[in-house]
């Protein structure tokens, strides 16, 4: 086989699917948020949502912009995620009292009370997920290095 050949063909084995990092990537991530799922509709909370509380039940009163660049989200993506959690009356959105534009957002009572209530979920992920701890944070770190080389 030619050298042209061998090129050829590698660059092919490129486009397959078997080769690409992303594909288990995305598709790992899709298999842990459906199996957040069951345990989050005990709680009335998607995952995106659920994202949102844990940042709230450690940051109280965070404003909008800063809890999307925690999340990694826009505010075309944050805004209905958080009119939602409004409606089900677990956090209000209320205006800086410093500056108007900016809004912050509080946990009800009821959004405190549902801190509880998640409190066996990363257990019971832990359990699902049936992975040593030391390859769960390799995993984690591997992860968190993706993101900060693609952001």
């Amino acid at each position: 086989m030619d050298t042209l050949t061998t090129a050829i063909e590698t660059e092919e084995q490129a486009l397959h699917l078997e080769n690409q990092v992303c594909f288990p990537l995305y598709s790992a991530a899709n298999a842990v948020i459906r199996a957040y799922r069951p345990l989050l509709d005990a709680l009335d909370l998607t995952y995106s949502q659920y994202l949102v509380m844990m940042v709230l039940w450690r940051e109280n009163g965070i404003n909008v912009k800063e809890l999307g660049a925690k999340l990694y989200l826009d505010s075309g993506t944050l805004t209905p995620l958080l009119k939602r959690l409004e409606g089900k009356g677990i956090v209000i959105r209320k205006r800086s009292e410093t500056d108007e534009r900016v809004r912050e957002l509080y946990l009800t009572d009821l959004g405190q009370e549902l801190k509880q209530k998640a409190l066996d979920v990363p257990k019971a992920m832990r359990c699902k997920v049936n992975l040593e701890l030391d390859e769960l944070i390799q995993l984690k770190h591997l992860c968190e290095k993706l993101l900060s080389k693609l952001s």
